[in-house]
């Protein structure tokens, strides 16, 4: 005896010799009030009908063919019925004893059950067999959730689909397929519409197969009637090439595609060895597109990342920085701004995970620039973890990191060791190690595959992360008397340079390879200076004066000169923050952003603004950062 559950919170008991059909419908058709079976339960059933529901509780025999059995009793009618199995591909023959199958079987069982069976030999089988059925809120087997019942639902209505959709399903199995000295019974019809080897042998009943094991044959003559691949990384190998022999070219893309869905850091390499190996251009490809995906966590990992070549390991992250470079801002506080409340019309953003991300009226956005439409989108909230007050922004391998801060305010504020990284190919959120010291207002950059957080309030030292390890080492700390606060700095030619805030005109220069700092010349200006970038081997410092308008600096870092370069009289004033797209040098604030271009003999102004996010608060902090082909759509 064998129970199904059904919809309703019911079961089905199935009590028979053998059972004709596991998915047929007059299973579980209860008969109206005159014992005649129930057409529109079924459709009901099928057609996601929401009034549709269960009969109450009843609880009466029925045999396969539906009809009503009185005193739980009847002869067995002698017939000669043949059996056919669920996806009525394969012809099972069993004389011994009876057979009890739960109603809902799994396709690749119910598949493998038929034909399983060494030599096994035709036989009758009684169309008489009966099938017990119940419902009732009460039964003593129940669902343990509404997910299993839908689950449940959805398999039956599949089957009966898929039975619906395969008319050749319904005749006898006419060839029988010897592999391995076990035969499976199948249609010819069926096998030749996907197979160009099973339709060249048409003419034949009895069909030997070499050069594939009966395991792999089962999987793919299931595939055959199922469309669903059953396959993984210990029998992908076989699978495909079986697939390659019986030329079933749809099963080797299906087996490629579900290869593909299975792929995660723990077995991409495995994967991206078989793909090698069979020659598997399109799932290499796949395998390489996850790693170039989640390229830090690949890096982190010496079991994938120190097995890769050096040109594998050049092409995933030439990957990752494929495409189009986007002008990006994060909103962070003010050192001494307290946190508002936020538009309501923020809720558009794209949900974050795994970090936890509170309501947006609490959290701060990230907004994208759209050149097409000339306006700023909501990319993402930042976690609700992350301290933006005080903290240090970069970009570095296509990912956003934010390092430090100050949570809470005045007497009660902390500084924070706390970092996060933004992958905007997976719209993820995660925290990386954490810094050896707390920092606020601290500068963080990004310069040859490392980060490097310098200074702080009242803080001297700097440190450097290494991905690969994932670590932070002490590196040579700042001059003494040069402690930077609301200092800016920027990278050129390999080398790090820190300018403005507390250190004014000075220009402080480190050489990672001696792991030094050198005082570099003065600039001309004495004013306090807005941001400070490089492009190509050139440092340009903007300050900014209410009265004098903007002035440009540039510092040729080969020749060790500053140069005056150009200035804006007109427009607003207020302090704005860099980044660089091509010979393009955005200048950012919440009132407008400006375009600064960098030409061989020339640098200027665009007269032309664009817009600012107009849901902005706070200050703004620009990067950029790639994001994929056709990006999530926020709505």
């Amino acid at each position: 005896m064998n129970e199904g559950r059904r919809q309703g919170g019911g079961t089905i008991t199935v009590e028979a010799d053998v059972i004709l059909h596991a998915v047929n419908p007059d299973l579980v058709t209860p008969p109206d009030k005159d014992g005649n079976l129930c057409p529109g339960y079924v459709k009901g059933f099928l057609q996601d009908d929401k009034d549709f529901s269960p009969p109450p509780v009843f609880e009466k025999e029925y045999l396969l063919d539906g009809r009503l059995m009185e005193n739980n009793h009847i002869d067995h009618q002698k017939g000669n019925g043949s059996y056919i199995s669920r996806a009525d591909q394969f012809h099972l023959s069993n004389d011994k004893g009876a057979l009890d199958l739960p109603l809902h079987t799994d396709s690749t069982v119910s598949n493998h059950i038929a034909g399983m069976q060494q030599n096994c030999t035709s036989s009758e089988i009684h169309n008489g067999a009966r099938a017990k059925v119940s419902y009732g809120a009460d039964s003593s087997v129940c669902l343990s959730s509404q997910a299993k019942q839908e689950t449940d639902r959805s398999i039956l209505k599949s089957n009966l689909s898929q039975e619906a959709e395969n008319p050749q399903a319904k005749k006898e199995p006419d060839l029988v397929i010897e592999v391995g000295g076990q035969t499976i019974s199948a249609h010819k019809s069926v096998l030749a519409e996907k197979s160009d080897y099973f339709k060249a042998r048409l003419s034949r009943d009895i069909l030997k197969v070499k050069g594939v094991s009966y395991k792999t044959l089962s999987t793919l003559i299931d595939y055959v009637y199922t469309s669903q691949m059953n396959v993984g990384k210990d029998n992908v190998v076989d699978v495909i090439t079986g697939a390659k022999i019986l030329q079933i070219p749809c099963a080797v893309q299906a087996a490629m595609d579900s290869m593909s869905e299975q792929i995660r850091a723990e077995n991409c390499y495995e994967i991206l060895t078989i793909a090698k190996k069979q020659r598997l251009s399109e799932l290499k490809e796949t395998a390489y597109g996850f790693m170039s995906d989640n390229f830090l966590q690949i890096l982190k990992d010496p079991a994938v990342y120190g097995r890769l070549t050096g040109s594998e390991r050049d092409l995933i992250l030439k990957k990752r920085m494929e495409g189009r470079k986007t002008l990006m801002v994060a909103e962070i506080n003010d050192v001494f701004d307290r946190v508002g409340s936020r538009p309501p019309s923020r809720c558009g953003s794209r949900p974050q995970s795994p970090l936890s991300v509170g309501s947006l009226e609490e959290n701060h956005m990230i907004y994208h620039f759209n050149e097409t439409a000339n306006d700023w989108r909501p990319l993402t909230a930042m976690p609700e973890d992350i301290n933006t007050k005080g903290c240090g922004i970069c970009t570095m391998y296509n990912y956003l990191f934010v390092a430090g801060g100050i949570k809470g305010y005045g007497d009660k504020g902390k500084v924070s060791d706390k970092v996060f990284c933004y992958n905007p190919i997976t719209n993820r959120w995660a925290e990386v190690r954490p810094l050896n010291q707390a920092r606020a207002q601290l500068k963080l950059v990004s310069m040859d595959g490392y980060l490097y957080a310098i200074g702080g309030e009242c803080l001297f030292t700097v440190e450097k992360y290494d991905p690969r390890m994932d670590r932070w080492t002490t590196v040579a700390p700042l001059p003494k008397g040069a402690f930077a606060v609301a200092h800016e700095a920027t990278t050129c030619s390999g080398e790090l340079y820190v300018s403005g805030g507390s250190l004014f005109y000075r220009l402080l220069k480190y050489d990672p390879k001696r792991d030094e700092w050198q005082e570099c010349p003065y600039n001309n200006s004495r004013k306090k200076s807005t941001d400070m970038v490089a492009f190509k081997s050139f440092i340009y410092r903007f300050d900014v004066n209410r009265e004098q308008g903007i002035n440009v600096f540039k510092y040729n870092t080969i020749v060790k000169m500053w140069h005056d370069c150009a200035s804006q009289r007109l427009g607003s004033h207020l302090p704005f923050r860099c980044a660089v797209i091509g010979n393009c040098i955005y200048c950012v604030n919440k009132a407008q952003t400006l375009q600064f271009v960098v030409e061989e003999e020339n640098a200027y102004f665009v007269e032309e603004t664009l817009r600012a996010p107009l849901e902005a608060k706070g200050v703004l902090f620009p990067f950029v950062l790639t994001l994929p082909e056709k990006p999530e759509k926020v709505t």
